[in-house]
């Protein structure tokens, strides 16, 4: 090696031969990055899905065949005071459909609900195709609802893909349209719409439950097992004050009156003075909740509560009780009654008229109340004045609602006395310019009854659960003292003579004291008053020794026979009366001590349920404690055997024979009833029931009767009844 040669430390002994340099390739790096970058979105989109959003998108999975299904409440039942039940459920079958899981099929299915319900093809694929506002198809859609288990039963609807079966209650109200005002009815969804049923939907509708479906791949729905079932919580019971009993036959008399009188429309309320439950409460026209269709929206409309009127007469318990307790006027003061026509002057030389039914000169201030003098209580307002007058008023409730537990009340009108014309204070005083809902004068004439003391109306007695626990009990609640008991016992007789004296004669039941007062009064018709458009009244308690029934009935515009309250609502009141007293048993009669008392009788007397609806006929013999047998299929009960008024042992069958039965309508020979004793009109009836003529001779009561009570006669015959007037004839009292 040579000398002079070095070689490096730090250097290699030998370097490769270094090549030219290869070209910067972007498009290549692009593309690298490109994938990176979508591998890393790919990355992020799945963390999102996964862990950020992975609730959602389980929920939309779970949605895909997953679907939770209402299980509804059944809505509490109503009962009488009796317990009858007036309103219960029956259980009806509901078709919904999953328009999605039924996707091509829908033909099929529609041909189907066609076939069985009716209706056309496209009427359910219309409902099938339904799409929401986000433009998604429905997952549920309803394809007939509440149809019968019979008709349900022909739709074979486990053949169906996507079809959901629903049982759904319905409401069933017992008695069509006794009562069909008051209790009101539902919508579709069972929801309270009027009457009781708004007023206290809260506690009938309940809660409904659920359960999550799942489906398979056929479509079929299956309760899941992965969520518990939530069962439904049934709506609370109402028991209310109403006795059916009584509700039943106000309403038939006030239809037989209404039409008998040709009024346009009518009402009447019942209540117990004592603690103010409404015992019954009847507007016609009325409602069958069963059967809605048929009804004007109107029929809705509790008349009792939501109408006010100008009284009339039946105020006159405001003026009397006003000029009794402030000891301004006593019963016999004296009046000069104008002779029935009484010029009062006003400013400006002019004069106006108050005008009496019946012409009179003298009459004391009790007699001026019996009589119904407009031109007494005009002049007795003078004497009391107006801040006295508008205070009783006042206190008697009109003007302020009474609080009852029932939709739509209004409170009626009251002017305060600086509101008052110069004609204000006759006119109020006997019951003009002052506008009173019925159930506020009902109220009235109950504060009288009880003494002077005013009680709040009420319907609903207690709210109870299933375990039968009262969770809301209403209790009779005093809402002041209105007059004293003396000034009460004053009005008490003077309305009590009324109905022997008065205006009311055609009210009187041998044997039962009554007391009331009679009520007429124009109507305003396009702002004035017209002839020939009236309202009338009567309301009145009974027994006067010990009220228990206050009862108000009112007519529109009654165009037959007369228009007078006295006339038209008075025997209405009267065949109401009547027929609780001899239906019921729950007034006990009680001889004057003047006549000798009969030797006790053995067992219960047999009350008369005839022209009563079969199912209330029933309930009346259950309570007196006796059984009830039908003979046919009718509604009506036409017969009763035995006999009305026949002793019977508690336990004891009566049998009932039913309208349009062969029974009913048997050719054969009859036994005469004995119809003495009875008023005409009820003799009548009773004669009617079992196909006879009549022929009648006299007016009154009836006092002969040929041929004689218990020969057997052929149906048709005619029965020739002889009558006196009541103060000729003496019966036997209660």
């Amino acid at each position: 090696m040579p000398e002079n040669l070095t070689i490096p430390q730090n250097q290699p002994a030998s370097a490769p031969e270094q090549g030219p340099a290869k070209p910067f390739n972007g498009r290549l790096f692009m593309l690298k990055l490109g994938l990176a970058a979508f591998f890393v979105v790919i990355a992020v989109r799945l963390v999102q899905i996964q862990v950020i959003d992975s609730a959602a998108y389980q929920e939309k999975a779970r949605r895909q065949y997953e679907q939770k299904i209402v299980l509804p409440a059944v809505r509490g039942t109503m009962l009488d005071r009796n317990d009858n039940v007036i309103v219960s459920n029956s259980m009806l079958v509901s078709f919904a459909a999953d328009p999605k899981v039924i996707a091509n099929g829908a033909g099929v299915v529609a041909e189907k609900f066609s076939l069985v319900f009716g209706k056309p093809r496209s009427f359910y694929l219309s409902r099938m195709s339904a799409i929401t506002s986000s433009g998604a198809t429905r997952r549920f859609v309803w394809m007939e609802r509440r149809v019968r288990p019979e008709v349900a039963r022909r739709l074979e609807s486990a053949k169906l893909r996507g079809v959901i079966v629903i049982n759904e209650p319905k409401r069933l109200y017992h008695y069509d349209d006794v009562a069909g005002t008051l209790v009101g009815f539902t919508d579709v969804d069972n929801k309270g719409i009027s009457g009781l049923e708004l007023q206290f939907d809260e506690y009938l509708r309940g809660k409904d439950g659920s359960v999550i479906m799942q489906r398979d791949g056929l479509g079929r729905a299956r309760p899941s097992v992965d969520y518990p079932r939530l069962e439904p919580r049934d709506g609370n019971d109402l028991t209310l004050t109403i006795d059916l009993a009584y509700q039943s036959i106000a309403e038939e008399e006030l239809k037989r009156g209404i039409e008998r009188y040709k009024a346009d429309a009518g009402l009447a309320v019942m209540l117990n003075p004592k603690t103010g439950e409404i015992l019954a409460l009847a507007n016609f026209p009325g409602l069958n909740p069963n059967d809605l269709g048929s009804y004007d929206i109107n029929a809705a409309r509790n008349r009792v509560i939501t109408d006010s009127f100008e009284p009339g007469s039946v105020f006159k318990i405001v003026t009397g009780s006003a000029a009794y307790e402030h000891f301004l006027i006593a019963p016999g003061k004296r009046f000069n009654a104008e002779g029935g026509t009484y010029r009062v002057p006003l400013p400006g030389g002019r004069f106006r008229l108050i005008k009496d039914t019946h012409e009179h000169d003298m009459l004391t201030f009790q007699e001026a109340i019996e009589q119904s003098s407009n031109i007494v209580m005009a002049k007795a307002s003078l004497i009391i004045g107006p801040e006295r007058l508008y205070r009783q008023a006042r206190n008697f409730g009109f003007g302020i609602p009474t609080g009852i537990d029932l939709p739509g009340e209004v409170r009626g009108r009251l002017k305060k006395p600086n509101e008052w014309s110069g004609t204000t204070l006759q006119t109020l005083s006997y019951g003009y310019e002052i506008a009173a809902t019925p159930l506020q004068i009902a109220a009235a004439y109950a504060a009288v009854a009880n003494g002077g003391v005013l009680m709040r109306p009420y319907v609903v007695a207690r709210v109870t659960n299933a375990e039968t626990d009262a969770i809301y009990e209403q209790r009779p609640q005093v809402i002041r003292t209105v007059v004293t008991p003396e000034t009460a016992e004053l009005m008490t007789r003077a309305f009590e003579g009324v109905v022997e004296n008065g205006s009311a004669k055609d009210v009187r039941i041998n044997g039962v004291r009554i007391a009331g007062k009679t009520g007429t009064s124009r109507k305003v018709v396009d702002g004035k008053y017209g002839m020939g458009s009236y309202t009338a009244s009567f309301v009145g308690f009974f027994p006067v020794e010990n009220p228990q029934i206050v009862c108000l009935v009112m007519m529109d515009n009654p165009r037959a026979v007369s228009y007078y309250g006295g006339l038209t609502s008075a025997p209405i009141f009267r065949a109401i009366a009547e027929r609780i007293i001899n239906s019921t048993g729950r007034f006990p009669k009680s001889p004057k001590a003047s006549e000798k008392q009969q030797p006790k009788q053995n067992g219960i007397s047999v009350p008369d349920v005839r022209t009563l609806q079969v199912a209330i006929a029933g309930k009346i013999l259950e309570g007196q404690g006796f059984k009830s047998e039908t003979i046919g299929s009718g509604d009506v009960v036409v017969r009763q055997v035995p006999e009305p008024g026949k002793r019977l042992e508690e336990g004891d069958v009566v049998k009932l024979v039913l309208e349009g039965t062969e029974a009913a309508e048997s050719a054969g020979p009859g036994i005469v009833p004995n119809v003495r004793g009875m008023s005409l009109r009820r003799a009548i009836n009773r004669l009617v029931v079992d196909d006879f003529e009549i022929k009648v001779r006299g007016s009154g009561v009836v006092v002969q009767q040929i041929p004689a009570p218990g020969k057997r006669v052929n149906p048709g015959s005619t029965i020739q009844l002889v009558c006196e007037p009541r103060a000729l004839v003496s019966a036997a009292l209660y």
